[in-house]
């Protein structure tokens, strides 16, 4: 959770400064200015307010955001263990706003800048708990973000419940959301993350412990340089499921630049803004001692859906399945027969392997290439190895 307000003195004039200490934004005649457009250089820490400094930024330069803003926690006085020890709670000043209108005025701000900075196809993820998450998914959702999943992150050592009044706070929620409704073409590694997962779909249940140990930032005096700092491990799969080599990654909360350590040991370049120069600082040290990783450990892994497409057809005519040749499914309980035309007939039914996959089983739908198997030196084999090879054909270059 990184910081909001008011950057470095001197940094904005006084008229843009309203009683709050939030900053105004320019306006003419009613209306918002039009940003400069000036883009802030990759890969560094950017002192200073977050909303003044992404309405600098140019219009659809970024691929990602991740946003972990101030929660709003409204604590009124300092927890106690039983104990009687003190809590190390979030109390600093950037998480505290007046009331909730003005946490409202401050979230829209800042969302719509990083509306505007994204690409078409760029997509968001903002984490929060329950102080404050259920304001920002309605903000998302009134300036036209198109919500695409709310995952949990499950800790696995929360702080308990020291009064015994309440359940274990034992998560928080991360909103991954579309730039709008029409995004159809973003970044999703689907099977990338399915492969790493013992080839199960990833749940929208993380579970990660809270950032402990040699990860967790410090000062001279051993106390943590910041509150809520997160685990590099969470912002991995974050930048993983969603993110490319070589995309640009926006964080306007940076704090002690998590997302941007991780970007750059991901091959991913960052823009990291943060008002606290004491995070900034702890931040750039803390980035500038990241090895990136080979390319070949990073490389995005080939999405099927981005593959050429080729035909059933196709492997009859090339002669890895053979007309008049009987498929059957992986147990082998179910059977076609290829006809030359690359349709499948069982029974007096014929139609694609999609069709017939499905007729056999009495399913709406099946995926032909995983269901369908030819027997091959006495094993099945599943149709969809044969048109992987016909794919890394097409990618040889000619002889």
């Amino acid at each position: 959770m990184g910081t909001q307000r008011i950057g470095p003195a001197g940094a904005i004039s006084r008229n843009q400064v309203s009683r709050t200490g939030q900053i105004a934004p320019a306006t003419r005649m009613g209306r918002r200015v039009s940003p400069t457009g000036v883009v802030p250089p990759l890969d560094e820490v950017v002192v200073g307010d977050c909303v003044a400094t992404l309405a600098r930024m140019a219009s659809a330069s970024v691929d990602l955001v991740f946003a972990d803003p101030p929660y709003n926690l409204q604590l009124d006085r300092g927890l106690t263990r039983p104990d009687q020890s003190v809590v190390d709670a979030v109390d600093d000043d950037w998480d505290k706003f007046a009331s909730f209108a003005e946490y409202d005025r401050f979230t829209r701000d800042w969302l719509s800048e990083c509306r505007r900075v994204m690409k078409p196809e760029a997509t968001l993820w903002v984490i929060g708990s329950y102080h404050n998450i259920f304001r920002v998914g309605a903000a998302l959702q009134d300036l036209g973000f198109w919500i695409l999943n709310d995952v949990v992150w499950r800790k696995a050592n929360p702080m308990p419940n020291f009064r015994g009044r309440r359940f274990t706070n034992a998560h928080e929620t991360l909103i991954w959301a579309a730039r709008d409704a029409s995004a159809r073409r973003y970044t999703f590694h689907y099977e990338a993350l399915k492969a790493g997962n013992d080839d199960l779909q990833m749940r929208s249940d993380w579970h990660f412990p809270l950032c402990t140990g040699e990860e967790r930032l410090k000062d001279g005096a051993g106390r943590k340089v910041h509150p809520t700092q997160k685990p590099e491990a969470l912002l991995a799969r974050i930048l993983l499921s969603a993110s490319n080599p070589g995309d640009v990654v926006l964080d306007p909360f940076f704090g002690t630049g998590t997302t941007g350590a991780v970007a750059k040991l991901l091959g991913r370049r960052f823009v990291g803004i943060e008002r606290e120069p004491v995070y900034a600082e702890a931040a750039r040290a803390r980035i500038a001692a990241v090895e990136p990783l080979a390319e070949a450990a990073v490389a995005a892994a080939p999405a099927k859906r981005t593959e050429p497409r080729v035909p059933f057809l196709a492997l009859v005519e090339a002669g890895h399945v053979r007309a008049g040749e009987t498929l059957a499914c992986a147990a082998g309980a179910r059977t076609a027969l290829v006809r030359a035309d690359g349709t499948l007939k069982a029974g007096p039914a014929v139609g694609s392997i999609h069709k017939i996959g499905a007729l056999v089983q009495g399913l709406p739908a099946c995926n032909g290439w995983t269901f369908w198997h030819a027997e091959r030196d006495g094993r099945r084999i599943p149709i969809d190895s044969f048109r992987s090879t016909i794919r890394a054909g097409l990618g040889e270059p000619a002889a």
